[in-house]
């Protein structure tokens, strides 16, 4: 495969990349217009929120699996078309049991997506630098959908409709089902055998309960019971595994140092920024009194620092070990979170978000190498499952982080919040001015120690970092296993 096909064929598989990032976020200043519209109850608009992120998670193992045994690309077409279909009828929603519908289908098409992508482009960049590269831009397309979804839809929502925001993946999908087929080799394990229909039932009976719980302690729910029964399931899953002459996903992968290791930094470094930027939002908007795309726009700084490092670590990484890389971006990123532990109603939103850019800087580099450093470690045939691991890893480490640090902030904030505000900032809007001071104060000493904590967490993890993966030789280099 030619060096212009390459690129070109990464520059096809970054589209539906985006696409997923933007759609994580983009109901965020979509949902006033749609809720006026479609009336859900407050029940119905959480699960309008999640439904997509909750059956994403559910279904990659499985889809990741199922893009090895069927192919790749093929998978990603037929994904994409039914994503695509799908937008259409989300757009056109008679009513909210309808636009759940939609969303959950949305996250079972976009499960297609993930891990094929990813796995097609460890086939296409069989070299170790540009593959590392390539997804550096990977990652950086899907963190640059999620930081313009925000901006999108509130343009999207003024200018047409609510539903404009799903018709996005319209033309998305076009030119993807269009191009891919002459710019984007198939690729599929030979010899993967039979699909284990079991296997599917319990990795959904194990990931669903668990992600579910999770965002019920986020709410300060009693989510551990489906913990519990999801660890239950997840126990039966491996041993089913362990027995399966082709297991839906190989366990046996843990054996590898550089994939566990790899896999547990992107775990925990993704709880830190989950945590932190759901309270940046919340500051900007809430104690800074910005309005949606205000707060949207100044997210854009933070972004491009995670463009930076995304793209730059990789490159770095050819002549120092990816290990030191990823611990050095991680202590830049302790900075970003002391830096947070400074911020106060009258410091303006500059130093905030100067602070987040820091801690998305090390989200970057962790996202880029870790992910590369997974799939790297598979072999060429389980790369769709381990993709799809990678990206399961990375999605309950942003929901542990937002239930954690969220909660809290949200201990703090109530130990210290007037009585008349003690529910939350957002609903001390009308009361007199020194109760809403006196919210916004408790609501800061709630982000100054979860800034604290996350900052701890990534300097322990930095270390962590450097130790566990030394071994690990630099991809211009032959100094060790990869």
């Amino acid at each position: 495969m030619n060096a212009i096909k390459q690129w070109a064929g990464l520059a096809v598989l970054s589209l539906p990349t985006a696409l997923l990032g933007l759609d994580v976020t983009v109901l965020y200043l979509v949902l006033p217009s749609l809720a006026q519209d479609v009336r859900p109850s407050g029940t119905q608009t959480l699960w309008i929120m999640d439904a997509y992120g909750f059956l994403i998670a559910g279904f990659l193992i499985t889809m990741g699996t199922l893009g090895d045994r069927i192919g790749r690309r093929k998978l990603l077409l037929i994904g994409a078309a039914a994503f695509g279909v799908v937008s259409v009828a989300a757009a056109y929603a008679a009513g909210a049991e309808m636009l759940i519908a939609a969303r959950a289908a949305l996250g079972v098409a976009g499960a297609t997506l993930m891990p094929s992508t990813l796995a097609l482009i460890s086939n296409m960049f069989t070299d170790a630098r540009q593959r590392a590269l390539a997804i550096g831009v990977w990652v950086t397309m899907f963190s640059l959908g999620m930081a313009a979804g925000p901006l999108v839809g509130g343009l999207l929502a003024e200018t047409f409709w609510w539903g404009a925001a799903f018709l996005l993946a319209v033309p998305v999908v076009g030119v993807l089902l269009v191009a891919a087929p002459y710019l984007v080799p198939e690729h599929r394990a030979p010899e993967s055998g039979r699909f284990d229909l079991p296997s599917v039932a319990l990795s959904l009976a194990a990931i669903l309960p668990v992600i579910y719980g999770v965002k019920e302690l986020a709410k300060g729910g009693p989510g551990i019971v489906p913990m519990a029964g999801g660890a239950v399931f997840a126990v039966l899953f491996v041993r089913r595994q362990l027995r399966l002459q082709n297991p839906l996903l190989d366990v046996r992968l843990f054996a590898g140092r550089a994939f566990s290791a790899a896999l547990g930094v992107l775990l925990a470094g993704l709880v830190g920024v989950g945590g932190v930027m759901l309270l940046i939002t919340q500051y900007l908007q809430l104690v800074r009194e910005l309005s949606p795309m205000a707060a949207g726009a100044w997210m854009g700084p933070p972004a491009l620092m995670m463009f930076a490092a995304a793209i730059g670590a990789p490159l770095l990484a050819r002549r120092v070990r990816p290990g030191f890389v990823m611990a050095g971006t991680l202590a830049v990123s302790t900075v970003g979170y002391l830096l947070l532990t400074r911020v106060d109603a009258g410091s303006g939103p500059g130093w905030a978000v100067a602070g987040f850019a820091l801690v998305y800087f090390g989200l970057g580099a962790i996202a880029a190498l870790g992910t590369d450093l997974v799939v790297g470690a598979a072999p060429p045939d389980r790369a769709g499952s381990a993709s799809a691991l990678s990206e399961t890893v990375q999605e309950l480490g942003l929901a542990v982080g937002v239930a954690l640090l969220g909660s809290l902030a949200g201990a703090v904030y109530r130990a210290h919040a007037p009585a008349a505000a003690v529910d939350g900032l957002a609903g001390a809007a009308g009361l007199p001015g020194a109760v809403v001071e006196q919210a916004k104060a408790a609501f800061l000493a709630g982000l100054h120690l979860a800034a604290l904590a996350g900052g701890a967490g990534m300097l322990i993890l930095s270390v962590v970092c450097a130790v566990a993966l030394r071994h690990v030789a630099p991809s211009g280099a032959s100094l060790g296993p990869r």
